[in-house]
């Protein structure tokens, strides 16, 4: 159960940030870093295939699959944006240099569920 409850709320953040951040450009600031850190001449359709490559994610988290894997993969996504952004594109950054203390929270709880809640349970075959 538990296991679930966190499996819902990192998709519910990948989802939030990839299809209407990115995706629906419901979040115009997403565009102008990547459009920063990428180059303008293509930033909107490279911000939506980052919006694609999120809800991806989300999938690959609701699918409880390779549990352990898809913790990792978020947090070096996180960490690696978040570096990327702090560098290159700091005053563009909603919480500006405390994004760093929210990114670290969120990989703390992610590095929580993926390593310290146990295996998650095989699916039963009829």
């Amino acid at each position: 159960m538990q296991r679930r409850a966190f499996s819902l709320f990192f998709a519910l953040v990948w989802i939030v940030n990839g299809l209407v951040c990115k995706v629906l450009n419901g979040v115009p600031r997403h565009r102008t870093i990547v459009g920063r850190i990428l180059g303008e001449d293509h930033a909107l359709a490279l911000t939506r295939m980052i919006g694609l490559a999120e809800i991806c994610l989300a999938l690959w988290i609701l699918s409880q699959w390779k549990w352990r894997w898809s913790a990792t993969v978020q947090i070096a996504a996180v960490v690696t944006m978040n570096v990327i952004e702090f560098v290159l594109a700091p005053d563009l950054l909603l919480f500006g240099p405390r994004n760093a203390l929210v990114a670290l929270a969120y990989v703390s709880v992610v590095a929580y569920a993926g390593f310290y809640t146990g295996v998650p349970p095989r699916h039963k075959t009829a």
